[in-house]
């Protein structure tokens, strides 16, 4: 049986309050203020479609074996690279395999679904991580500005430990243009509403949810929940009522919590009702994009002994409110800022340095001695414990998921940050190992010695001279899932 094996999510800490973008925007447009309740999802300074894919990545393989990872599909329509396998970043801060089928699905907003679909057509010999993940930007003092949100999710296939069976899928493809995004433009253009509701929405989803049923021999009252990946108040419960599903069983659009999160937001409400159904229960997951994706899952028992992942509810549990508005359009380079001095530093990465070193960068690779058990990063030849000095004993272990503490803290004003004080400060890692690291997603004024942290990848630094992203990985504050 070929079907989902895992799932896991992201959403970023920040939570932009809509209230605070319409009151900056009212004296233009007044109309927004239709939107002013809830919050969106709002990437750090330091996160991208990339450090996203790989958070949702790490949520999803919890517990399991990276190793036993085939193939790896990357879906998103805002990637840092136009030119570059962006799936080879992840891969790498995962420790994924060399030896493993890689690749980008873009510039579509069912991608997701799509790459799912395409990973559940195969012959169950390989396992396929899907992730999709979506960092959009919008024209200031758009509705979009309010209604998008960033985040990533992610699902592991295979055909040994399946929690969801896939009964049946469906796709097809209409070139109706509802939205678009040139190579050279920034932003999205969309059409007209109501054009989009009744040639696209009504006359499409209906339509092919019903012949997914169809294929999967379900009755629309069998049906537990319905996910439709269409961010709009009321229009999925239409939409199931066209169907004859019961509107009770519509899931929840996250739109209040996070917003529309793109190629992401399918696979997202697929995580967030995977971590809520009971075995049995037959999911409906269904994305629009130039066409329509449906798939039909049903729970299995095998559901209910996944040990638990953070998912949708875990990370929404842990945002903050952002209420800075200014903050938000710097971090997505909507507002020039006067960066200073100390922020002219060439950015300049050497990518044969870079390559060499991959597996301590952005697979944080460590090493145990096998001698004596201590953990150092980076790997060398000689053990750092002065009672062993043993030569060639280092074995490669991952660190990103290794317990951590914070042993000393800097928050400094001088160096420059995007969102300042810079914290950075010495972790030290279980069982050993100490590094001088960035912190990121952290109130200056809660750090304090022995807090324990959590490994998050993220942006080091980026080279806007010549256009190049350089990843790493930071601590952050651990939540009781690490604890």
């Amino acid at each position: 049986m070929l079907g989902i094996v895992s799932y896991g999510a992201y959403v970023p800490r920040l939570r932009l309050q809509r209230e605070v973008v319409v009151k900056s925007n009212s004296w233009f447009d007044p109309g927004l203020a239709a939107h002013r309740a809830g919050e969106r999802a709002m990437c750090n300074f330091d996160e991208d479609a990339v450090t996203m894919a790989v958070e949702a990545a790490r949520d999803c393989l919890l517990g399991l074996r990276a190793d036993q990872v085939n193939d790896l599909c990357l879906a998103s329509t805002s990637l840092p690279y136009a030119s570059r396998l962006n799936a080879s970043i992840v891969a790498q801060a995962l420790n994924l395999p060399d030896e493993l089928g890689a690749m980008d699905v873009t510039a579509s907003q069912r991608g997701g679904t799509s790459a799912l679909i395409n990973a559940l057509r195969g012959d169950g010999q390989r396992r396929a991580l899907v992730v999709a993940s979506d960092r959009r930007k919008a024209k200031v003092a758009s509705t979009h500005e309010l209604t998008n949100g960033d985040a990533a999710a992610a699902m592991l296939v295979g055909s040994e430990g399946v929690i969801a069976e896939a009964l049946a899928t469906y796709s097809q493809t209409i070139d109706m243009v509802d939205q678009y995004r040139s190579a050279q433009d920034a932003t999205n253009t969309y059409w007209e509403e109501r054009w989009i509701r009744d040639e696209g929405y009504h006359k499409q989803i209906p339509a092919a949810i019903k012949t997914a049923l169809g294929k999967a021999g379900i009755a629309a009252g069998q049906v537990d929940r319905l996910c439709i990946a269409v961010p709009a108040k009321g229009l999925p419960q239409k939409l199931a009522k066209m169907v004859g599903i019961d509107a009770a069983r519509v899931q929840d659009v996250l739109s209040a919590q996070i917003g529309n999160t793109g190629a992401a937001h399918p696979l997202l409400m697929l995580a967030n009702a995977l971590g809520q159904a009971a075995p049995g229960e037959v999911i409906v997951l269904v994305s629009f994009g130039q066409g329509v994706d449906v798939l039909v899952l049903r729970a299995t028992e095998a559901l209910g002994r996944l040990p638990r992942r953070r998912g949708v509810a875990g990370w929404l549990a842990a945002g903050r409110k952002e209420e800075s508005y200014l903050k938000f359009l710097a971090f997505n380079d909507l507002l020039p800022l006067e960066k200073g001095m100390r922020a002219e530093a060439d950015k300049l990465t050497p990518l044969s340095v870079e390559y060499r070193n991959r597996h301590a960068v952005h697979g944080f690779m460590g090493a145990v001695c096998k001698s004596c058990g201590t953990y150092q990063w980076p790997k060398m030849d000689i053990c750092i414990n002065p009672d062993c000095g043993a030569m060639g004993t280092q074995e490669e272990v991952p660190f990103a998921d290794r317990p951590a503490r914070l042993m000393s803290y800097t928050a400094d004003r001088l160096a420059y940050s995007l969102s300042p004080p810079a914290c950075y400060g010495m972790v030290e890692f279980e069982g050993g190992g100490r590094l001088m690291m960035d912190l990121t997603d952290v109130d200056a004024a809660q750090l304090e010695v022995g807090m324990p942290l959590r490994m998050t990848f993220r942006i080091k630094a980026v080279d806007t001279v010549r256009g190049y992203t350089r990843y790493f990985w930071k601590a952050s504050a651990a939540t009781p899932l690490e604890n």
